[in-house]
């Protein structure tokens, strides 16, 4: 591959990235939840299966540990989620997903479903499917960052 194929790949992607998480937090807004930015949405996927302490919850946005707890302290004013105790570590704080943080979840989920039908009705569902393969073959596993 020639250096402007590489550079031409780079920029679709990453203006495919960016445009999705631009609908999908639009999307998430149009639903009703108010106050809500990307980085909240890439740390809801963080805390939606367990809950997670401020510490992974830095390591997952790759911020430090005073910016996910000052995060936290945001989302726990907008009623998204809640301090707990640690069930393994006494000195720890659990951060959970609320009802409505687990509502905001499932509205991000349908904006997602929203925000990709356009290459469905451009590529087809089959296409899109592959591309979405392919995707994943390439993509590094590991935390979902947000580009700061």
């Amino acid at each position: 591959m020639e250096n402007s194929e590489a550079i031409a790949l780079t920029a679709a992607l990453l203006a495919a990235a960016g445009d999705l998480t631009s609908r999908i937090n639009d999307g998430v807004v149009a639903r009703g939840f108010e106050g809500v930015r990307p980085a909240h949405g890439f740390a809801f996927a963080r805390l939606a299966p367990d809950g997670a302490t401020a510490t992974d919850l830095a390591a997952h946005l790759g911020v430090t540990k005073q910016a996910a707890s000052q995060l936290v302290d945001e989302l726990v004013r907008k009623g998204y989620v809640e301090r707990r105790p640690h069930p393994a570590d006494a000195r720890a704080r659990l951060v959970v997903l609320t009802e409505s943080g687990w509502a905001c979840t499932r509205a991000a989920e349908e904006a997602a479903a929203d925000a990709v039908q356009p290459w469905v009705e451009l590529l087809g569902e089959g296409e899109v499917r592959v591309l979405c393969d392919r995707l994943r073959r390439i993509a590094p596993y590991g935390p979902l960052r947000p580009t700061w």
